[in-house]
């Protein structure tokens, strides 16, 4: 079963989705999740920590996805390949993670304002967290993290195709392996603003870019 946080945060999502930020009521989150007001304001101590709680929990979803697209391979060729046994390359991994963007901006108002950084009056906008304003209570400890910024979520996904890039493109020069997984992730984040067009679609585009990208081993 679900923790009472768990369900909170699923009722506040499910009320987004009917209602403005402005207008969803705590007392209303409370009732969906089965459990009382007092318990909501224990876990995240104002409307606004349950914002910033929300919006952060849907960040960690986008970047688990980042990962899975990282590492999973297509189901039917466990050793590496893709269809026809090709071998499945770097492009591809960060194809995968562009198409996982551009997915999840399309199906998540959060995560696309996230990645934007345009947050419609429609949505919460959690405001900065600031250290004096620590609640003694420990789950309100995590509710007043602050939220990741646009530049912060690029990183992250850059930091993490690096990581899963160095073991394929071993010797290569670290440097250029950073930057080209950053213009992959920013080539997919521009995908979400402006979709290419219909002719070469998403993977076509991010593919034909990076194959002019060569990354050179160090030395």
């Amino acid at each position: 079963m679900p923790t009472a946080r768990e369900s909170l945060l699923d009722a506040a999502l499910s009320a987004l989705a009917e209602l403005p930020w402005s207008g969803v009521r705590m007392v209303d989150v409370a009732s969906a999740a089965g459990v009382s007001r007092q318990t909501l304001y224990n876990e995240f101590g104002s409307k606004d920590g349950l914002a910033r709680a929300l919006v952060r929990r849907e960040a960690d979803v986008y970047l688990r996805g980042v990962d899975r697209a990282l590492t999973e391979l297509p189901p039917a060729s466990p050793t590496g390949s893709g269809a026809g046994g090709i071998p499945i390359g770097p492009a591809d991994r960060l194809v995968h993670v562009a198409e996982w963007t551009v997915g999840s901006a399309r199906s998540s108002a959060l995560v696309r304002a996230l990645l934007t950084g345009c947050w419609s009056e429609r949505l919460p906008a959690p405001s900065v967290r600031t250290t004096s304003a620590v609640s003694a209570v420990p789950a309100q400890r995590r509710a007043d993290a602050g939220v990741p910024g646009p530049a912060e979520l690029v990183a992250a996904v850059r930091d993490r195709a690096l990581a899963a890039l160095e073991k394929e493109v071993p010797g290569a020069d670290p440097v250029e392996l950073g930057r080209y997984c950053e213009t992959a992730v920013r080539l997919g984040l521009s995908c979400v603003v402006a979709p290419p067009g219909r002719g070469e679609g998403l993977a076509g585009y991010i593919r034909a870019v990076l194959a002019r990208l060569p990354v050179r081993a160090v030395g």
